[in-house]
């Protein structure tokens, strides 16, 4: 189990993160809902070691992560909304560069994993490609291979269907439910209220760097008047 706890980070005095604690176990979907600038991907990015809180701690199975060794181990994929994937190299080599260079994988070891992943992932056809030749759902699914490829625990996902239609955006849900069933904890960064909708997940409201409210998704959809503050943004975001 992955346990945040009162966690803050100021900009310029200002809080973006405000005492955020949760909860989250091996194999759960957890979906951080709200705005641009609440604080969700901030969050995602702390995780990832990307940003460093101001106060509070984190952990993994009762382990307490240091935020100076959290590069270091591995244990969390990230997911970038703009995939972050290297245009200049070939789909194989965005997975195999960090196999090669961050854990020491023969060039042979890396290749059989990112076969691997990329076979899974639908895009085997497509080794030898460059990332600019993909389309934005084949990024999508190259950008969830390459946060694999290093096995982490935790996978985190910074808004995953901005910018694709409904169809891509379904077939990102089942891509996520697939990782949850195989005990991936999972974090979901994102504004998109239709992913409510097509996967089980516990849903976090965030306003203003704090989570305001909270609940699973079959919760939510069997009694909306019980959560008036996700009900209120989700129908917001339909209208």
């Amino acid at each position: 189990m992955l346990k945040i706890k009162n966690l803050s980070k100021l900009y310029n005095n200002t809080p973006v993160l405000n005492d955020v604690s949760l909860d989250i176990k091996k194999g759960e979907v957890a979906v951080l809902l709200g705005k641009s600038g609440v604080g969700k991907s901030t969050l995602l990015r702390i995780l990832a070691h990307l940003e460093t809180a101001d106060t509070g701690t984190m952990s993994l199975n009762s382990k307490q992560l240091d935020p100076k060794f959290l590069h270091k181990q591995h244990l969390v994929g990230m997911v970038f909304q703009n995939f972050s994937l290297f245009e200049h190299l070939t789909v194989e080599q965005n997975i195999t560069l960090a196999l090669e260079k961050v854990v020491n994988k023969s060039k042979s070891e890396a290749k059989s994993i990112a076969h691997q992943l990329l076979k899974r992932y639908g895009l085997e056809h497509h080794t030898r490609k460059f990332v600019s030749q993909l389309s934005g759902g084949q990024k999508q699914r190259l950008a969830i291979a390459r946060s694999l490829a290093l096995k982490p625990s935790i996978i985190c996902m910074d808004e995953p269907t901005s910018a694709l239609d409904p169809f891509l955006t379904t077939q990102v849900a089942q891509n996520i439910e697939q990782l949850a069933q195989e005990d991936y904890i999972i974090l979901v960064a994102t504004h998109d209220t239709t992913l409510l909708e097509k996967i089980p997940c516990t849903i976090y409201l965030m306003d203003k760097g704090k989570i305001v409210e909270s609940t699973n998704s079959k919760d939510f959809y069997n009694n909306r008047k019980n959560f008036p503050l996700i009900d209120t943004f989700v129908a917001g975001n339909i209208e």
